[in-house]
Formats: C-alpha cells, sequence, structure tokens
C-alpha cells in the first residue's frame, strides 16, 4: 500500500475567477504542484536527477466550489505503477466542512531525463512512496 501525502493551501485571490470560485486552471496546477512535492520531498537526489515525470492524461471530477480564503486539505497517493506507467490520486476537501471538492486520477509516464525516453517504474522508486 502507498502513503499519502497531505498539504494545506489557503485560497488567495489571484486563484479566484469572474465566478467568484477557484478557476479550474488553478486546481489542474494545484494536482500538478502536489505530485511534484510528493516525488521531490521522497525520492533520492539520484533519482531526481535521472527520471522526470510527465503527464499522460488528467481526469478531475468537481463536486463542490472553493472560495477566497477556504482552506484546502490535499491528499495524494499512488493507486497503481505498472510499466512506465502511474496513476496518482489526488483529493481536495474543504478543511472547515470536510466536504469533498474534487477528485482526480493522473496518469504519469516515467522518463530517462537524458533520453526522455519511457523507463519502467523500478522497485526502487514504488518504495519512495511505500
Amino acid at each position: 500500500m502507498y502513503k499519502p501525502f497531505f498539504k494545506k493551501i489557503h485560497v488567495q485571490q489571484d486563484a479566484i475567477d469572474d465566478l467568484n470560485h477557484v478557476n479550474n486552471v488553478i486546481y489542474v496546477q494545484w494536482i500538478q504542484d502536489i505530485a511534484k512535492e510528493h516525488w521531490q520531498s521522497k525520492a533520492s537526489k539520484e533519482l531526481l536527477e535521472n527520471c522526470i515525470w510527465v503527464v499522460k492524461s488528467h481526469f478531475v471530477e468537481y463536486k463542490k466550489a472553493a472560495v477566497l480564503n477556504d482552506i484546502i486539505a490535499i491528499k495524494t497517493y499512488i493507486k497503481q505503477s505498472k510499466g512506465a506507467l502511474s496513476i496518482r490520486m489526488v483529493e481536495m476537501y474543504d478543511e472547515t466542512s470536510n466536504e469533498l471538492i474534487l477528485s482526480s486520477k493522473t496518469e504519469w509516464v516515467l522518463l530517462d531525463s537524458k533520453s526522455l525516453r519511457p523507463i519502467r517504474v523500478s522497485d526502487e522508486i514504488k518504495d519512495v512512496f511505500k
């Protein structure tokens, strides 16, 4: 089983759109940001130098709008890794009500940082997230 990684975001004015809630593009940025932070906080220097992750696809399901000054609790974890593909889940919750704001599933492909060719997600990399 893979361990989740957490962070909190305090919604600022620059995240708000014309409808006075967090812009959808901002949510996707946060999805990418927490994935990167999780990887960088756990991986060795060697792995960080030799491997890079790129997005193959995002699926985002929005449940509730977040607004200015909300505190969003974000949780991410690896659901599955096979071959060069890793499936990462992200959930965002309104910290006050604990209501789900969104859930997402992103397919990430692992690349060799020099050749930019896909490489297998090794047991060493899987262990980073355990």
